[in-house]
């Protein structure tokens, strides 16, 4: 491995919120703001291996594992959805001391960092959501498989199968996802939280095409346009909100994992406040 793609540890810290102690890994004591990785569902704060050194050479970073997943509590499925993990971002800021920050999210990890910046906007210094839950349209079709594919049975059977449509560039990072997610398979909290969290989807309280519009944080909307989960959700958050900026990559769900210099090269600048223009492709 070179040194970039080397993981890190990371010194772990647990704090209270209600869904019980959430573990926090933290790398680096760069100069720049605080940056938060939230992760994606089913997922955990490993996801993020590949950038996290790069990051920390910067700033000093908290990967986060979300309720159920990595080293946190693990709450009753009836507690867990998209929402509770919205609920307690500020309730981890707090536990780790930090007033303002920048977030990096993907997907549900990316609902809840945009939903920070619609509520507590002086949080945010800058948000960086990557294939973000919150922007898809709710349909008479793709809603009851959202609660299909949040059943525990169903959870299951697309453990370490799901991901390899959703995540298309091959990298060690992307087989180790995939790996990880296949062991959840035999980890029934596991397949109940992912469920719960893919019910949660399809949720009203989920939509935040018309809440979006009040994000004032500076804004880079770094996507995976060969998601097909949400790589066409792209269109609706950027709508949403006006003033981001676009950076397509041609990617699944996780580019930072399945092109992390690419992503990178985005990410930096725009964390850094350089005024560099990454094209916005519009």
């Amino acid at each position: 491995m070179t040194r970039r793609e080397a993981p890190m540890a990371g010194t772990l810290k647990r704090v209270p919120t209600a869904l019980g102690e959430v573990a926090v890994a933290v790398h680096g004591i760069g100069p720049g703001s605080p940056v938060v990785l939230l992760h994606a569902n089913p997922g955990d704060r490993r996801d993020f291996d590949a950038v996290v050194p790069a990051l920390a050479e910067r700033h000093t970073v908290y990967a986060v594992d979300w309720p159920g997943y990595g080293d946190s509590a693990r709450p009753s499925a009836d507690q867990i959805s998209a929402m509770a993990y919205a609920s307690i971002l500020p309730q981890i800021l707090d536990g780790l001391g930090l007033e303002r920050v920048s977030l990096i999210g993907n997907s549900v990890g990316g609902y809840a960092a945009a939903r920070l910046a619609i509520t507590d906007p002086d949080r945010v210094a800058a948000l960086i959501l990557v294939n973000s839950g919150g922007f898809s349209l709710v349909t008479p079709l793709n809603g009851p498989l959202m609660r299909l594919i949040g059943t525990t049975p169903v959870m299951r059977l697309l453990s370490g199968r799901l991901p390899r449509r959703y995540l298309r560039v091959r990298t060690p990072f992307r087989t180790r996802m995939i790996e990880r997610d296949a062991a959840r398979r035999h980890d029934p909290a596991s397949l109940a939280t992912a469920a719960a969290i893919w019910r949660s989807f399809a949720a009203p309280a989920h939509d935040l095409r018309t809440a979006a519009s009040a994000i004032t944080a500076p804004t880079l909307l770094c996507w995976g346009t060969r998601d097909p989960l949400v790589g066409r959700d792209g269109r609706a958050a950027r709508r949403a909100i006006a003033h981001a900026t676009w950076h397509p990559l041609p990617t699944g769900h996780a580019p930072f994992a399945e092109a992390p210099e690419d992503f990178l090269h985005a990410v930096l600048p725009f964390l850094e406040g350089s005024g560099k223009k990454l094209g916005d492709g519009r």
